[in-house]
């Protein structure tokens, strides 16, 4: 996914929950189904328990369906910057304890991440300690905005500031990164912030901003609480019912309706890159949402291209003929578009212009014959693997609750694994010569030249629309 990791081809928010068609398994498949019951509270607030006895630990994973995609214009990075403020103190929560209130607890895999698509908040408690992990949850989901004030709202906009200027400013390749992800998402487009925002707009944010945010997305009928691992079934249900079914219900707002992106030109964009000291050359493409039509087939021609040293473009530029310093191709899926890119560092002395033309050939020949079914196979191995793997772990990224929160918001179905694996076996050398025909077209992507001003001035050859 993730990612993190998106147009059939191109969809917009309406289609988000839409479960896709669902496709007979392979034999034995029908094993990878997660048990779990799921059932909604009357304020509307959805909860998903299963039973995993493994270890003598439990899994809380809250998702609110709310990402940067809903953010408004002027606004970008604010479901970011509200993360972090849902960890600085809520009603009975003191300023900044309820990260020291949970480490003293035990608790392991202790964090909060955002998307274009969802923010949640996780953490794995001993058993014997679920209680306090899910009346610390309660508590900022009902009472954050009695504790909210400007200083802690000032601090956090700081904090996320500085994490701008580390992630994108003083990062190598940072803000030529983002440039390009701008000319795929032009704002208005709320994926145009990439989840961090601007600062301009984080500078914007005050506290009526945070208040009529958390109003509108953090209400109890715009969440799910996953609880995975060795806990009573009836004891547990009590629990929730005791510090979430007295929340104050209201409307589960509407996503935004967004006109999905089209690329019908090239775009160049030239960066004068002045972190890094190796020119960087990346080739973005507008893609298929996760989980639709096209999604896995990117997946898997990424995998061919670029992992492991047999991979084509490791092959070609890195070991046969030394151009790249590194390579690397991904499906970045999101829930309105995803992205498909190409990444390469080139070499010293090695210009992007030798590098776009070994990749356009590469390109080239995949779509005039495909990929061939060893590499598919090698491909559905990866992804098997690392899905499995992942279910290993009750908590914590891409674990058991976080795949069933992700399945949950994409399909409505918390355990879609077998299904989800199940779009791999369907990928075949004939689909991937179509999407590297149809969707990986010249005159539907971006092309970033970042160059080092030591490696001299970015390549001005090139077709369609550039800027700098």
């Amino acid at each position: 996914m993730k990612a993190l990791a998106a147009a059939a081809l191109f969809l917009g928010s309406a289609a988000l929950a839409q479960q896709p068609e669902a496709k007979p398994l392979e034999p034995g498949r029908e094993n990878l189904a997660i048990p779990y019951e799921k059932y909604t509270l009357p304020n509307g607030l959805e909860v998903i328990l299963s039973v995993d006895r493994k270890l003598p630990v439990v899994a809380v994973n809250v998702w609110y369906h709310v990402g940067a995609y809903d953010e408004q214009p002027g606004r970008t990075g604010f479901a970011h910057l509200f993360e972090h403020m849902m960890f600085q103190g809520s009603k009975h929560v003191p300023d900044d304890v309820h990260i020291a209130l949970m480490e003293q607890s035990g608790a392991t895999d202790l964090n909060g991440t955002t998307s274009f698509d969802r923010t949640n908040y996780y953490e794995t408690v001993p058993s014997n300690l679920l209680e306090t992990a899910l009346w610390l949850e309660s508590d900022r989901m009902g009472f954050l905005l009695d504790a909210l004030t400007e200083k802690k709202l000032e601090t956090q906009r700081e904090v996320v500031k500085n994490e701008r200027r580390q992630g994108v400013e003083t990062a190598p390749y940072g803000e030529a990164q983002e440039k390009a992800w701008q000319a795929l998402f032009p704002a208005p487009h709320p994926y145009s912030g990439n989840v961090i925002g601007s600062m301009k707009d984080l500078d914007a944010a005050n506290a009526d901003d945070v208040k009529a945010f958390f109003r509108t997305w953090y209400a109890p009928a715009n969440a799910t609480l996953a609880i995975v691992g060795d806990f009573d079934v009836a004891k547990t249900k009590a629990l929730v019912e005791k510090y979430f079914a007295t929340l104050p219900s209201g409307p589960k707002p509407k996503r935004p309706d967004v006109k999905p992106v089209k690329v019908t030109r090239e775009t160049v964009i030239r960066h004068d890159e002045k972190v890094a000291t190796l020119p960087l050359l990346s080739m973005s493409w507008l893609t298929a949402p996760y989980l639709k039509p096209g999604d896995a087939t990117a997946d898997v021609l990424a995998t061919a291209l670029s992992t492991g040293r047999a991979s084509r473009l490791y092959r070609r530029l890195v070991l046969d003929k030394q151009l790249a310093q590194s390579v690397d191709a991904t499906q970045q899926s999101h829930g309105a578009q995803s992205v498909f890119t190409i990444d390469a560092v080139a070499r010293p002395g090695v210009t992007t212009d030798a590098l776009k033309k070994e990749i356009d050939a590469v390109l080239d020949e995949v779509r005039k014959d495909g990929v061939t079914q060893e590499e598919i196979v090698r491909a559905r191995t990866r992804y098997d693997t690392r899905q499995l793997a992942g279910l290993q772990a009750v908590g914590g990224s891409g674990s058991k609750s976080d795949t069933l929160q992700t399945y949950n918001q994409f399909v409505g179905e918390p355990s879609y694994v077998a299904q989800d694996l199940a779009r791999y076996q369907e990928v075949t050398p004939a689909l991937v010569k179509q999407f590297a025909t149809d969707v990986l077209r010249p005159d539907a992507r971006v092309v970033l030249h970042a160059v080092p001003p030591s490696q001299g001035t970015p390549p001005s050859s090139g077709s369609g629309k550039e800027a700098r």
